[in-house]
């Protein structure tokens, strides 16, 4: 098994607690879902996706979702954009508002970013262009510097362990692989044997990404990789405790287990005043809907809660409706 085999990670003069990371993801990973899944064991977790020229403009949504606190440290600032210029200003930016690394965006798949933007997964094909953003931003900062991106732009360009190459000479400390090309979007499965093609080119850690839902997974893709450590993204829905399941057993051999309903219904309670905090009430309860389907999926009557909530717009009313859910299934869970 993988358990005790997977050290901290060091990003330049960064020490990460743990080899697991908590992925970057759009509409996601915020402060309040962020500081939850740190406090429950992970090395690392990474804000949104911020765009470079936003970040400068200092558009106010952009820079809510590069506020964070000093209990996520240390924290990483995804940051995107195809002007080196642009990148390594909104690197400064970031550095100067506390980050603790600035991660480069290579592997956002999504058309607004990699085709009409030239950015995210399009610059895996300009090795140029990407070289000169790697160090326009490593040359703007004094913090550690990392890259995350996919295997390619499809499968007749895997391009990672050349690019790679390139971040490395550039001044980059750590990449991350997303096992799959920008064609395959989320489709199909992650390779995660290829990502060992990445860490066989270079010297830097190299963190492996996609597909990794479980305990398991996370083994199977570090002993099939030979990666440092493991980025764990969409699994977290409705698991923010699962990060950290994860980084206990790679530190201890020991499989921790889900929360109990009745702890699982704190952590949603939490979360959820979490982001009517950050989010002001109405923001908070429209941006809430997604986490609270996604912790109740797969409980009886789930899909009768989740057509009522997205129906409520008032945050108390909403709060009752998740109490009223719960109320019966933690009775019968007590009986």
């Amino acid at each position: 098994m993988c358990a005790n085999r997977h050290p901290p990670v060091k990003i330049g003069p960064v020490t990460l607690d743990s080899a697991v990371i908590l992925a970057p993801m759009a509409g996601v990973t915020d402060m309040p879902t962020r500081r939850l899944v740190k406090r429950m064991g992970v090395g690392m977790v990474v804000s949104e996706m911020i765009a470079s020229q936003a970040m400068i403009r200092k558009n106010r949504q952009t820079m809510m979702m590069a506020r964070h606190t000093a209990d996520e440290f240390p924290m990483a600032v995804q940051i995107a954009g195809c002007d080196p210029k642009a990148m390594a200003e909104a690197a400064r930016l970031n550095q100067d508002l506390g980050a603790a690394v600035i991660d480069i965006n290579m592997g956002c798949p999504v058309k607004k970013i990699a085709l009409k933007g030239e950015a995210g997964a399009a610059l895996m094909r300009n090795e140029n262009l990407a070289g000169r953003i790697l160090s326009a931003v490593v040359e703007a900062v004094g913090i550690p510097v990392t890259l995350k991106m996919r295997m390619g732009w499809d499968q007749t360009s895997l391009n990672a362990p050349s690019l790679a190459r390139i971040a490395e000479d550039c001044g980059v400390r750590m990449i991350t692989v997303h096992g799959r090309t920008r064609s395959q979007m989320y489709t199909g499965r992650a390779d995660w044997a290829f990502i060992g093609e990445v860490k066989r080119a270079v010297g830097v850690p190299v963190i492996g990404n996609g597909d990794v839902g479980s305990i398991d997974d996370a083994c199977q893709m570090l002993e099939l990789s030979g990666a440092d450590g493991v980025m764990i993204g969409r699994a977290t829905y409705g698991r923010p405790w699962l990060p950290g399941q994860v980084a206990h057993f790679l530190a201890t051999g020991e499989r921790r287990p889900d929360p109990p309903l009745a702890g699982q219904f704190e952590i949603l309670l939490e979360h959820y005043e979490a982001m009517l905090l950050h989010y002001g009430a109405d923001t908070g309860v429209r941006l809430a809907r997604k986490h609270l389907a996604w912790y109740s999926k797969g409980l009886p009557g789930s899909a009768e809660f989740r057509a009522e909530i997205n129906r409520l717009g008032d945050a108390a009313a909403v709060r009752a409706a998740v109490v009223a859910f719960y109320a019966p299934l933690l009775d019968r869970v007590a009986a």
